[in-house]
């Protein structure tokens, strides 16, 4: 456990999903700097094969000289770090007919001792043989039949009471499930507790149930509450300080609001959780009663600012919030992208300030009962950010956000749950509100919500960031590039083409007195599987699954 505390501080390895429990993708390293990163060339690359070459939205971790990745369709790699041979490769065996609502996508796994761990589409957390990529156990976290899957890396956190425990969460809530997170032991798997995270619902500790989530009814009509939704679909992040697992929770369902009057708990939130029993400490809702599927998943950043122990988090709402991470208290909040009216702004109290002329329509009101009004609401469902992690350099003291600007034609229409089915009642299309771009990654200044520099991208972002002490912020596009920029000014001073649009997320490590970069590269993800008329903009990019592994070029002076 003492290697994973110290991941943000290591140079050697990569332990984590986030560079660290805090999550800000932050590196010491600074070899590669903005002086010399135009010399930055490819050590190697190795081809994940075969025809499944879609949707690499995974992290690398390194351990050691290996480098474990996960891949599309629930795969995994181990490589050698020095050379990009293949040590060994998993494959889960996944039934046919899996309800996924975002593609094939894996976002990464997690290490602790002599294993490496991760979830599968079918709803599973696997624990392979590091060594051998054999599987030491599987345990089904519940029915895919009913619309749960997993695709967030794990997260690995210490407890008094029962050890490192690994920390899950599930996705499906487009299906009607209840999202819940759970914890197990990392030696054979088994469930210490589990946590639903929408009220009403009880959840267990040892086996026995122990208390509920909030209360019945207390912000959910009738019976709305068994099939709310609410999937902590993207993982969490840590914090060793409070002692406190931080997990997004993503929207209520169905998307219909008017089918569920009130805030809707613990729906499009932040939650914070004690390891010890998976009680809630707090929480904060970002999006009250969610009419716009702004899912409330995205990560948990802890940082320090001005001596306060606070976190972040970027909102697929379009907002930037500031928290109090001792008790979840509201600080402040700034809207990171542009044009938003589904809201005026946020009040003191962190409360959205509704624009209701953006909100939907009640189909049930309408002239057939079949369909609502359509609305043009910005951001999109897909969000201000989506997945894609954002980074903190503690030098620039600035975050680095992979932001989208776009809207939606959004109307609702009836509803009734089904199992196994989608469970939306509402329908979209997605629209570009700007004629030269969609991403932009954006430096944000958390003390004043000052946006320090954007830099413009023809189609959207989504991929993760990387910071490092070298003064540079690494990110790809889906045009292909794996790209730096100056952390301070945004300048490009690097770019690489890898041939396929990427999605995933870079990590950088030292090895042998060399510092390496690397980033997984294949096309896919929510965007040409839900963007509408944004697709548009990622017509013909290439399909991949690409190791990409750089280092700086070798000066070599000629023998006399």
């Amino acid at each position: 456990m003492d290697d994973l505390a110290q991941d943000a501080q290591s140079t050697n390895n990569v332990l984590m999903n986030g560079l660290g429990w805090h999550a800000q993708r932050y590196s010491p390293l600074k070899t590669i700097n903005a002086e010399n990163v135009n010399q930055l060339v490819p050590a190697w690359a190795m081809s994940f094969g075969g025809e499944k070459m879609r949707g690499q939205e995974t992290q690398p971790l390194v351990d050691n000289g290996v480098m474990y990745v996960t891949g599309s369709y629930s795969r995994m790699w181990a490589i050698d770090t020095k050379t990009g041979h293949r040590l060994w490769e998993y494959a889960a065996r996944l039934p046919e007919g899996l309800l996924t609502c975002c593609d094939v996508i894996n976002r990464g796994a997690a290490l602790f001792g002599d294993k490496v761990y991760f979830m599968t589409l079918d709803a599973k957390v696997v624990a392979l043989d590091k060594k051998t990529g054999k599987v030491v156990w599987s345990k089904q976290i519940d029915d895919p039949t009913s619309g749960h899957t997993a695709t967030a890396a794990p997260l690995i956190v210490p407890s008094a009471a029962h050890g490192p425990l690994i920390v899950t969460g599930v996705s499906g809530s487009e299906f009607g499930i209840v999202g819940r997170v759970e914890a197990r032991k990392v030696d054979n798997g088994d469930l210490v507790w589990t946590r639903p995270t929408i009220e009403g619902n009880v959840g267990t500790l040892n086996g026995k149930d122990s208390t509920m989530t909030g209360k019945v009814n207390e912000s959910w009509p009738g019976d709305m509450w068994k099939t709310g939704g609410g999937a902590p679909w993207l993982g969490g992040t840590y914090d060793p300080e409070t002692k406190t697992i931080f997990m997004g929770v993503g929207n209520p369902g169905p998307w219909n609001s008017h089918t569920r009057p009130g805030d809707n708990k613990w729906g499009c939130s932040r939650i914070a959780i004690d390891p010890e029993t998976g009680e809630i400490k707090w929480g904060y809702q970002t999006t009250p009663h969610d009419g716009w599927d702004y899912d409330g998943t995205n990560e948990v950043v802890s940082f320090e600012m001005d001596g306060k122990k606070v976190a972040a988090t970027a909102d697929r709402n379009g907002f930037f919030y500031i928290l109090d991470r001792e008790n979840g208290k509201f600080m402040n909040a700034y809207p990171f992208v542009e044009k938003i009216n589904w809201a005026k702004g946020i009040d003191k109290n962190g409360r959205p300030i509704f624009d209701d002329n953006f909100r939907p329509s009640d189909p049930a009101k309408s002239a057939d009962g079949k369909k609502g009004s359509s609305v043009f609401t910005i951001p999109s469902f897909l969000g201000g950010k989506n997945w894609m992690p954002m980074a903190y350099n503690k030098d620039t003291e600035l975050f680095y956000i992979p932001s989208n600007e776009w809207g939606m034609d959004l109307w609702n229409e009836p509803i009734t749950y089904k199992k196994g089915a989608a469970y939306l009642g509402a329908g979209f299309t997605i629209k570009p509100i700007f004629e030269d771009h969609i991403g932009a990654l954006k430096a944000l200044d958390p003390r004043t919500g000052k946006i320090v520099w954007s830099i413009k991208n023809k189609a959207p972002l989504w991929g993760g960031v990387l910071t490092t002490a070298g003064g540079l912020v690494f990110y790809g596009t889906p045009e292909g590039f794996l790209k730096a920029v100056n952390a301070k000014t945004g300048e490009e001073v690097w770019q690489f083409n890898t041939g396929s649009g990427i999605v995933g997320s870079p990590v950088t490590w030292e090895e042998d007195g060399e510092q390496f970069v690397a980033v997984v590269s294949g096309w896919g993800g929510a965007v040409p599987l839900w963007g509408g008329e944004v697709a548009k903009s990622t017509q013909g990019i290439p399909q991949g699954a690409m190791t990409w592994t750089f280092k700086l070029l070798k000066n070599k002076t000629a023998s006399k």
